[in-house]
């Protein structure tokens, strides 16, 4: 943070000074009472020495499809598109409001010819006559409070907080492609599931309709099974509509249309999952792009302030006039016909319906207002690791025992066929093994799903990799 430095403490108070420079004598800053905590709850050992994740973390799922999509995000989504575009109008906001500070300059040219006739009674006759002018004008205002220089820094802070949007985009959408693309896998993994049972329920339906045949299995056996069965079919499509909708998904955050894009995907088992450590709670304020636009918007409703109380304080403006003027057009530029004029003015509003007053009361509201968004924003960011971080944890230990659990189901669901096939074991305890393998694979599949979703909301929630220093000069 460029106006305040930063302490390990756990209760820090920051005073927010930003940008004092060109203000008015005696403008008064919020004081911003921040709890930073030593280190985050969830974090394992030697975490809070940690490095911020690499700038192209999605790398780390070891997905080359994944990686393309992420690429291809970058360059052409849309929202991010709509950002830069952002950015453009910002700077061009500086530019407007740099131009007060600089005098003005305009030239004119004129041309006249007037004609009279003779007035009714009067000897006198009319005639015509022609004017001829040509003049530059210069003119100034004296920012002698700070007015025009605070709306400068404002515009400026301003522009700067488009940049940090920018970058707050562009990482929710890399996350968004991501968790979808996640949830496409999840999909297909549960479609591959549901598949597999389908035809595990089919194999038994099979042997039933078989004993049924030979007088060893009732039409009650047989109708319970093929309920089953058409239940395990009857799962499938719902899934199919999750791959469809979540890849027509994708294609608009690459920008392209859903029916000239496809995704091939594969299983959530390959998607490796990357070690991510947190680091110190006080690096998010340097890491989170949406910290940092918070503070440059703080800091250019501080400035806004400024300028709203310069307004009370009369304005100077400098004016001069330097030109020609002749009744012939060939002697508009001779020795006689040069003039110039100078003068100064001072303005001092006196009665404006309050309206001065209102103004800054209005800019002091929306100082306060980025003020406790500032504060939100950090303790948010906060949350958001040490949500990220129990879930990643929580999710991979839940993983490990779920799987515990398929290979229990599995190992039962073999058993019951076989002494099925046997005639050992009677027909209910089958379909309750299979349901259970059913229920395990399939809570398996969301198991894997929730534990890639949490680490990248860990990516998102650390930053993602975004650096200050090498991402902004880019977009100078």
């Amino acid at each position: 943070m460029r106006a305040f430095g930063l302490s390990r403490r756990p209760a820090l108070m920051l005073l927010v000074g930003l940008g004092l420079s060109g203000c008015v004598p005696g403008a008064e800053r919020p004081e911003l009472h921040l709890e930073v905590p030593a280190s985050y709850r969830t974090a394992g050992k030697g975490d809070a020495d940690a490095a911020v994740p690499a700038l192209a973390w999605w790398r780390g799922f070891r997905s080359a499809e994944l990686t393309a999509l992420m690429e291809s995000a970058q360059l052409y989504n849309l929202d991010i598109a709509v950002a830069i575009a952002q950015i453009a109008q910002a700077d061009a906001n500086v530019g407007i409001s740099g131009a007060a500070l600089l005098p003005s300059l305009s030239g004119s040219a004129n041309a006249e010819r007037q004609g009279a006739g003779a007035a009714s009674g009067t000897t006198g006759a009319g005639g015509t006559f022609s004017q001829f002018s040509a003049g530059l004008t210069a003119s100034y205002i004296l920012d002698f409070w700070g007015k025009n220089r605070a709306t400068l820094a404002a515009s400026e802070e301003s522009a700067t907080a488009a940049r940090y949007n920018r970058e707050v985009v562009a990482l929710s959408t890399m996350a968004t492609v991501a968790n979808t693309y996640f949830q496409v896998l999840a999909a297909q993994d549960q479609i591959k599931v549901a598949r597999r049972n389908l035809g595990a329920a089919e194999r038994i339906l099979a042997l039933i309709k078989q004993q049924f045949s030979g007088g060893t299995a009732s039409q009650l056996d047989v109708s319970q099974q093929e309920a089953l069965v058409a239940t395990q079919r009857a799962a499938i499509p719902p899934l199919e509509v999750t791959v469809a909708q979540n890849t027509a998904a994708l294609a608009l955050l690459v920008a392209r249309a859903p029916a000239n894009f496809t995704v091939r995907g594969g299983s959530t088992t390959q998607i490796a999952v990357p070690r991510v450590t947190p680091g110190l709670p006080s690096e998010l304020l340097y890491q989170r792009p949406d910290i940092r636009q918070a503070e440059a918007q703080l800091t250019s409703a501080n400035f806004s302030v400024d300028a709203a109380r310069a307004a009370f304080f009369p304005q100077i403006q400098l004016t001069a006039t330097n030109g020609t003027q002749s009744a012939a057009l060939a002697s508009l530029f001779g020795p006689g016909a040069w003039y110039y004029t100078l003068s100064a003015g001072l303005t001092q509003p006196l009665f404006d319906g309050f309206q001065l007053e209102s103004q800054l009361k209005l800019a002091k509201g929306q100082q306060l207002q980025f003020l406790q968004a500032y504060r939100k924003s950090v303790l948010s960011a906060f949350a958001d690791v040490e949500k990220a971080l129990v879930a990643l944890q929580k999710y991979t230990l839940q993983e490990r025992l779920q799987s515990d659990v398929v290979a229990s189901s599995r190992k039962a669901f073999e058993v019951a066929e076989t002494q099925l096939r046997g005639g050992t074991v009677n027909l209910i305890t089958v379909l309750q093994a299979q349901q259970t393998l059913f229920t395990a694979e399939n809570n398996l599949v969301t198991v894997r799903l929730n534990k890639l979703l949490a680490a990248s909301s860990l990516f998102q929630a650390l930053g993602g990799g975004w650096t200050p220093a090498g991402t902004l000069a880019a977009l100078q």
